[in-house]
């Protein structure tokens, strides 16, 4: 059973950070989400240390998944395959 179609905050973090290292554009087409979501999420995410701002020179920056994001997705994955799991019940 499917619940609904919209991805919740927490399948785009998810996308986010199955990414690994990436740039704004990369991060933005990869998980599918606008510039202002973009935004809000980087910001989010930044704020929670689940990612790291790299300067690879100026202007050119790249985000990071830090060791508790990486953390955070293991989670992530694990309730989601429990809940895949019970739909097969």
């Amino acid at each position: 059973m499917k619940i609904n179609n919209r991805r919740s905050s927490i399948q785009i973090i998810a996308d986010m950070l199955r990414l690994g290292e990436a740039g704004k554009t990369e991060i933005m087409y990869s998980a599918n989400m606008s510039y202002f979501q973009l935004q809000k999420y980087l910001k989010f995410l930044l704020q929670q240390k689940l990612i790291d701002k790299v300067y690879l020179g100026n202007p050119s920056v790249s985000y990071k998944v830090t060791e508790k994001g990486f953390s955070l997705l293991k989670h992530i994955d694990g309730i989601q395959q429990v809940l895949e799991a019970g739909d097969e019940d």
